[in-house]
């Protein structure tokens, strides 16, 4: 046997090893993944719905006819006694909650107080906003907070589909609404329910959020795995749980402490993975940062609104434009618009705690105003990464008080100062800020401002998850604008990149250095009995 045919069998016979021993490790050492028990239980506990066993249809209380919903009310208080004084406490109700703000101490806050940049305020406006009330014969300050038959109980509880608030109704339902119908079809709230306040607000559906809309009902799991009709088909409060009318979650936009909030965890724990390293994310990144990669997946929403625009008109009178979606992108009663879909979030640090612009707080007009500040930091303990829609525009303000204006923006007469009627911004400052009891110099402008709405809905299979290179690489991540700590593959530092390349290159050496050793080692070795071989045939 020759040279050149000795080494190539023996290379062949270490491959058939090689190969015949792979398999066998291969074999050996497979393990199924094991199913996440967790997981599991949860689609268990949510896999059978919950029906009630009552039949309010039934009730003689519910089969008379109703004159007003008033006198809905008044039948369900005769079963439900009491059941008023828990939402007569909630912020559903009062618009308004106590709580600490860090920096003002124990303040009131909410709808009464806080300002937005969308539809800026309620004050002033009430009889327009109260179509997202819980109440009756809302219309400026004559509304009686104090009177249980006010509240509306059929807004949150109807089961048939049909009730729905007139939009200039002071609260009241439309007048087609059969009450008879809606008092004897009552339950416990659904999407439809919560959507018809939560996706609809700011003016249209998604406007707001970007992660609550219509969309949500009958969705596919692409959408939202939680709500989707060919998954788990949860309602809001299997995750926003109630205890006496008191819901769990709050809003962003109206609550500053961390405290009965609805999150993740709850349901899922700090260690929801298989896998160690992702869950040692969590102590920073939370889940939404993951698992919702994009929001506004089936319609768009608002992102930019410019007040300052508002006012024009074509042969004298107001005007609207759309794209080819149908989003407004013009309207002369509020300005111009900018939309987004399928959008990619952006990320701040955010501990659960925030500060709002209250009215009557100075601002400085040469900077963007914030209107409601997410606290938080790397260094923060309690601080996590999260997702958030930032909704940007202008609004008007005060130039000599340095002060954002509540204009009255909504009356059902022409003439009244308001602006969607009368488009004349200083009729309608003045008479706002008389109403809620703010001076006014005359002197207006439009400043730039921001408002943060975290994206906790719309969560994505497992397959379509934000990819590790998503955020770990130094030319697009989504965690660019965070810059407050080092991100691996994200961002330079001199010492550990040269430590990385020479570690590198010794790695590389080692190799080659191992491997032209090992090379000779083996031709010395295989040389030698075949000189010896061929002096043996030449004696």
């Amino acid at each position: 046997m020759d040279k050149m045919s000795f080494r190539m069998a023996r290379n062949i016979a270490l491959v058939l090893i090689f190969s015949f021993f792979g398999v066998v490790a291969i074999n050996y050492f497979h393990r199924e993944k094991s199913p996440n028990i967790r997981l599991e239980l949860l689609k268990n506990k949510f896999a059978i719905k919950d029906s009630s066993s009552v039949d309010h249809s039934l009730f003689t209380e519910l089969q008379k006819s109703f004159a007003s919903p008033q006198e809905v009310t008044s039948a369900c208080l005769e079963c439900h006694n009491g059941t008023h004084k828990e939402i007569m406490a909630s912020s559903h109700w009062n618009w308004e909650r106590v709580s600490y703000i860090e920096g003002r101490g124990i303040t009131s806050l909410g709808k009464k107080n806080i300002l937005n940049n969308f539809c800026t305020g309620a004050g002033g406006n009430e009889q327009r906003c109260a179509v997202c009330h819980i109440g009756f014969g809302m219309s400026g300050d004559k509304f009686d907070f104090n009177n249980k038959k006010n509240v509306d109980c059929m807004v949150c509880h109807d089961q048939s589909e049909t009730y729905l608030k007139g939009s200039d109704m002071r609260g009241y339902p439309a007048r087609d609404v059969n009450l008879n119908e809606v008092a004897q079809h009552v339950g416990a709230p659904q999407k439809t329910n919560c959507g018809a306040c939560h996706f609809y607000s700011g003016g249209g559906n998604n406007v707001k959020h970007g992660d609550l809309e219509e969309g949500l009902i009958g969705c596919e799991r692409e959408v939202d795995v939680h709500m989707a009709a060919n998954g788990m088909d949860m309602e809001c409060t299997a995750c926003h749980e109630t205890d006496k009318h008191n819901i769990s979650g709050k809003l962003y936009s109206v609550s500053s402490s961390n405290v009965n909030r609805a999150t993740c965890e709850s349901c899922h724990s700090n260690t929801p993975h298989h896998d160690k390293l992702l869950n040692t994310h969590t102590s920073k990144v939370s889940c939404q940062a993951c698992h919702i990669p994009t929001y506004a997946k089936v319609n768009s929403t608002k992102m930019n609104w410019k007040w300052s625009d508002a006012g024009q008109l074509k042969d004298g009178k107001p005007y609207a434009e759309e794209d080819s979606l149908g989003n407004h992108t013009y309207m002369t009663i509020k300005g111009s618009f900018e939309w987004g879909r399928n959008v990619k979030p952006e990320y701040v640090w955010f501990n659960g705690t925030a500060d709002h612009y209250l009215l009557g707080d100075s601002i400085d007009d040469s900077e963007t105003v914030v209107l409601n500040q997410l606290y938080g930091s790397h260094a923060d303990p309690d601080s996590k990464i999260i997702p958030v829609k930032i909704h940007r525009g202008d609004q008007i303000y005060d130039k000599k008080y340095k002060t954002l204006i509540q204009a009255r923006l909504y009356s059902p007469n022409v003439g009244d100062s308001a602006y969607w009627s009368d488009f004349d911004w200083n009729t309608a400052a003045s008479a706002g800020m008389k109403r809620i009891g703010l001076p006014y110099s005359g002197d207006y402008g439009f400043v730039e401002t921001e408002m943060y709405w975290p994206v906790n809905h719309m969560v994505a299979p497992k397959e379509s998850t934000v990819g590790c290179a998503e955020c770990h690489n130094s030319t697009n991540s989504r965690l660019a604008g965070l810059n407050d700590f080092y991100l691996p593959g994200r961002d330079k530092n001199d010492f550990m990149d040269t430590f990385g390349r020479f570690s590198i290159i010794l790695a590389i050496a080692g190799i080659f250095i191992h491997g032209f050793a090992r090379f000779f080692s083996n031709n010395i070795q295989l040389d030698k009995p075949i000189e010896h071989l061929e002096m043996e045939k030449s004696e």
